[in-house]
């Protein structure tokens, strides 16, 4: 008998294994070179008054007389358009707040180009706005979106859900824009996430429930409360929280890093509860492992390949023991920088959260959480000769306690490496930052569009020559937060730089973009298991977070 992987496991719903077999099928029935998006398929609805039984009959009435043979192309559609909706979950909506030109908008913004630019930036923020039908709440078991009290805001093209780690960066340029109801709707729709499942999904649909993304609903709750002073929303929002770093914290995120004295450093990393092809990718993942003849081996790939979906950075050289190597994925055996960035960040969220709402006790007990955090980041991350945080390589499965070693830090350089300097526990220590920002200067991230991802080339999207919009914003902001000269200049140098590309890609293609290809000045990013996407929610954000943080002077030009 083949042993199999042990691991958790969260089931999916029946109307996503069905919709599965829809999306192998297509695969197959297409020509290869108009391959469809594995997505379309797994996000489809069941129209009225059909039932999953009769549908599923009718499907293998459809794929039984074929034999080996792929249905023809035609009968599919006629199949799909029969049976299917593809655009009935979601319904446009209005935002209550959004106004074309709201008071004191980007007042230190002084360049009329620029200005109107960053008012069609703002304005997007209506087209990917939208609320959940009423179908969805009605029918749940007919889709694969799941019902959301509160308007929602897209990324954009095929992300047609609420995604989480997106959210923050969205809600970031929705301060910007004044929309402050807007941001609480998405902020309450992810605390209902949290208290359905015990954490908030990687997004919205029903095949996303086996794994969480970087959390970052502290953070959105602080932003919100800093710009609004909503102590109630802070109050609705505590429990929430202790729910979510619950979750981080314990079982298999959590992973234990004892130092050369003996002491016993708690960290986290991701871990999806999935050890099967990934529903949205089902044919991408069974393609991928092909070559993978042992079942233990095989389940281990699609853990990690989940847990590289976890991360929100799929996919990525960062997670490969063997890079470039795809099957070498071992997403499990990392414990990430930045993941703990998010994690302490979190403590000190709820810290702060707690003494407003007047618990000092909890406060006092997770202000001495985020310490012992911070240390481990001192013990475990921090490499001294390169001025940089590392990721570490567990040695062994992370269920028992494991002995730190030096060589087990990942020395290549990628974006996350600098991500500590996003929060003041690292960027308020000016002899820290002047490290951080000489080994900044000399990685060869800071590229002419903005901050690389990585330095390796691999044909996946988070890595060379790429650059995404949360990275550009959490080390920027870091940097201007330093009281350090030179940080801040080097800030504002990046913010400009990613500003004037995507004002470029912008006036070029029409669209603003989900990543850039920052190696070249005004091209959008590819690379990775679908096309180049637009929208974009977080990029949208990041563009008006920086206008606001910096400003644009009335005589500096936009144009390269």
């Amino acid at each position: 008998m083949a042993i199999s992987d042990t691991g958790p496991v969260v089931q999916t719903t029946p109307f996503v294994t069905f919709l599965q077999r829809v999306q192998l099928e297509a695969h197959r029935s297409y020509p290869n070179e108009i391959t469809p998006d594995p997505k379309f398929y797994i996000d489809l609805s069941l129209k009225l008054p059909h039932h999953l039984s009769t549908v599923e009959a009718a499907f293998n009435d459809l794929t039984s007389g074929s034999r080996d043979l792929p249905v023809p192309v035609k009968k599919l559609e006629k199949f799909v358009h029969e049976y299917f909706d593809d655009a009935k979950d979601l319904v446009p909506h209005e935002p209550e707040d959004f106004v074309t030109d709201p008071f004191e908008f980007l007042l230190n913004v002084e360049n009329d180009q620029v200005r109107q630019w960053a008012r069609e930036v703002h304005g997007l923020w209506k087209t990917l706005c939208y609320r959940v039908s009423d179908s969805v709440r009605e029918s749940p078991d007919r889709h694969t979106l799941l019902p959301l009290p509160e308007p929602v805001i897209i990324p954009g093209s095929r992300f047609k859900e609420v995604y989480y780690w997106d959210s923050y960066w969205v809600i970031k340029g929705l301060m910007t824009s004044k929309m402050f109801t807007t941001a609480k709707g998405i902020v309450t729709n992810l605390m209902s996430l949290v208290e359905t499942y015990g954490y908030a999904l990687n997004g919205a649909r029903a095949y996303y429930t086996n794994r969480s993304q970087p959390p970052l609903l502290s953070s959105m709750v602080y932003e919100i409360y800093n710009a609004t002073q909503d102590e109630e929303l802070v109050r609705k929002a505590i429990p929430v929280l202790l729910k979510e770093c619950e979750f981080w914290n314990s079982g298999k995120h959590k992973v234990v890093i004892r130092d050369a004295s003996g002491n016993d450093h708690m960290l986290s990393r991701y871990y999806a509860m999935w050890n099967m092809p990934r529903p949205e990718s089902y044919v991408f993942d069974q393609e991928s492992a092909s070559g993978i003849s042992n079942t233990l081996e095989k389940q281990r790939f699609h853990r990690d390949i989940a847990t590289a979906a976890e991360t929100g950075c799929d996919f990525s050289t960062r997670w490969m023991r063997d890079p470039p190597n795809f099957t070498t994925m071992a997403t499990t055996s990392v414990v990430p920088v930045d993941l703990n960035v998010f994690l302490l960040k979190m403590e000190l969220d709820i810290a702060f959260m707690m003494e407003i709402s007047g618990d000092k006790n909890g406060s006092e007990r997770f202000v001495k959480a985020s310490e012992a955090r911070k240390k481990a980041f001192e013990t475990v991350f921090w490499n001294e000769e390169a001025g940089q945080w590392l990721d570490y390589w567990l040695s062994s499965s992370g269920d028992e306690p494991e002995t730190w070693k030096a060589e087990n830090q990942n020395t290549n350089v990628f974006a996350s490496n600098f991500a500590p300097i996003w929060i003041s526990s690292f960027n308020s220590d000016e002899n820290l930052v002047n490290k951080v920002v000489k080994a900044l200067e000399n990685s060869g991230l800071i590229a002419p569009a903005g901050i690389l991802t990585s330095l390796t080339n691999s044909g996946q999207q988070w890595d060379y020559p790429n650059g995404w919009a949360p990275q550009q914003e959490m080390i920027v902001t870091g940097l201007a937060r330093s009281g350090l000269k030179d940080a801040k200049e080097i800030a504002e140098d990046i913010a400009r730089r990613w500003i004037r590309s995507s004002y470029s890609v912008y006036k070029t293609s029409g669209s603003i973009h989900e990543k850039l290809n920052v190696a070249e000045f005004g091209e959008y990013g590819g690379g990775g298991e679908y096309k180049p996407q637009t929208g974009f929610g977080w990029s949208n954000g990041v563009i008006l977070a920086f206008l606001e943080e910096f400003g644009w002077p009335s005589d500096l030009s936009i144009e390269p």
